[in-house]
């Protein structure tokens, strides 16, 4: 499992005191970084040597997100496929399950535009941050 913390921005908030729901996914996207480093470790995410690409995404909102605290995004793989794994996100504040989420992650050649086998010391890897969804 991967974690990130989070201090919330006041530009976050809406009108009605809480975190605006479009933050989340913009901080589910900055908690995959990590996972992405597996494949590029050093991000030079070009044609070459970034072979990801994003196929699906969703969010479920459980409860309200505040201002005031930290948000620890955790994430981890819940499938590992041929050439695509899911991951998924949850964004939990004081205790509280607030948001959580999955991405489908297909990978692919952007050369020749083709998805791909994902190799199998990536599989390794991966499956080391293999965890049942919640």
């Amino acid at each position: 499992m991967f974690i990130t913390t989070v201090t919330p921005r006041f530009g976050d908030m809406d009108i009605l005191g809480h975190i605006n729901n479009a933050v989340p996914a913009a901080w589910f996207e900055l908690a995959r970084n990590p996972l992405f480093k597996l494949f590029d470790l050093e991000m030079k995410l070009s044609r070459e040597t970034f072979p990801l690409i994003m196929a699906h995404t969703d969010y479920d909102y459980i409860d309200q997100l505040y201002f005031q605290y930290d948000v620890e995004i955790r994430s981890y793989i819940s499938r590992i496929g041929t050439k695509s794994f899911t991951l998924c996100h949850e964004a939990w504040q004081q205790g509280r399950l607030c948001v959580k989420g999955s991405a489908v992650v297909v990978h692919y050649n952007f050369n020749t535009e083709k998805t791909t086998p994902i190799p199998e010391d990536k599989k390794k890897l991966l499956a080391e941050h293999l965890l049942q969804a919640q």
